[in-house]
């Protein structure tokens, strides 16, 4: 091949990529599709989970329906294990994570979030009884977490007990109040509600060591205008009105 051969194909390709389109913001994508899939666990009260007439329902399922809305398009709920949600919403199995994820710095390497819509924090939950009054109390003993959430990490970093992981809250409620472990670590307010609601006897034990976070809406990274369209619908739901009423009709509260 010629010196001006390859000079013009090299000017070509120049050209290609100057003129190419550039890569259409999941917004578009949405918009033309008509919805918007929303990811969650659907096993984790009362944020997600199936009711008596096996519809998903809950706080993330409202907040999820009130900004597909607010974009004019059809909400999609979407049930999915909590391990692997990261990867469904970056190979594309679904537009939004809606499941009261927690903002970390490790997440934020793969996704994009918006938000934050609440606050939460993690809490240490024994049965009624029980002898364990803090963190440290907690060597030798079995903790039970939900497998891919902020609980399992903490644990997994703190050492000194063993872990035991569950793929939904009721189940690992139900081990705790049997004594088939000896405490649970996991975000405190679904916790709260379920043994509001279920009178299990189940109690939690206040440790100022550990950890609240920020709670966010995970999209795929490299969307600022789906960013900036979905920050819009959560901001104005927080200022009508809208998002206090989803709060208190699940949570009993205004948790933002």
């Amino acid at each position: 091949m010629s010196f001006m051969s390859k000079r013009l194909i090299g000017s070509l390709t120049a050209l290609t990529l100057l003129t190419a389109p550039a890569l259409a913001d999941d917004l578009d994508k949405i918009r033309d599709a008509g919805k918007l899939s929303v990811a969650m666990s659907g096993v984790f009260p009362p944020f997600s989970f199936v009711d008596d007439q096996n519809e998903v329902v809950g706080f993330d399922v409202d907040i999820g329906r009130e900004i597909a809305r607010r974009l004019e398009v059809e909400p999609e709920i979407v049930t999915t294990a909590w391990d692997g949600i990261i990867a469904g919403l970056v190979t594309g199995r679904y537009h939004t994570v809606i499941g009261s994820m927690s903002i970390t710095e490790e997440r934020q390497k793969a996704v994009a979030f918006v938000g934050p819509y609440y606050r939460s924090g993690l809490g240490l939950f024994v049965r009624e009884g029980s002898e364990i009054a803090n963190v440290g109390a907690l060597a030798g003993k079995t903790v039970g977490v939900t497998l891919g959430e902020t609980g399992e990490q903490w644990a997994r970093e703190k050492g000194g007990f063993q872990v035991r992981t569950y793929r939904g809250l009721p189940e690992m409620l139900l081990d705790l109040s049997a004594g088939r472990i000896d405490a649970v670590i996991a975000d405190d307010v679904p916790v709260l509600v379920a043994i509001r609601e279920g009178a299990a006897p189940i109690m939690q034990v206040q440790d100022e060591s550990l950890p609240r976070f920020d709670i966010g809406i995970a999209i795929r990274r490299n969307n600022p205008e789906l960013a900036a369209a979905m920050q819009k619908a959560l901001d104005d739901m927080m200022a009508d009105g809208a998002y206090q009423a989803i709060s208190e009709k699940w949570i009993g509260a205004d948790i933002r």
